[in-house]
């Protein structure tokens, strides 16, 4: 089974990327293109 999880960036708290992925333990982070802050920012999995 496959869950959601949203994607949130570290420095405005905007919700920007939505993915699937299956159940991990770890909480995802990855550095993306923030669309607010108008550059690359760490995004981190919302709880």
């Amino acid at each position: 089974m496959r869950e959601k999880y949203i994607l949130r960036c570290t420095e405005c708290k905007n919700e920007n990327y939505i993915g699937k992925n299956d159940k991990k333990k770890e909480k995802i982070e990855v550095k993306k293109f923030c669309s607010n802050c108008n550059k690359h920012e760490l995004h981190k999995q919302k709880k």
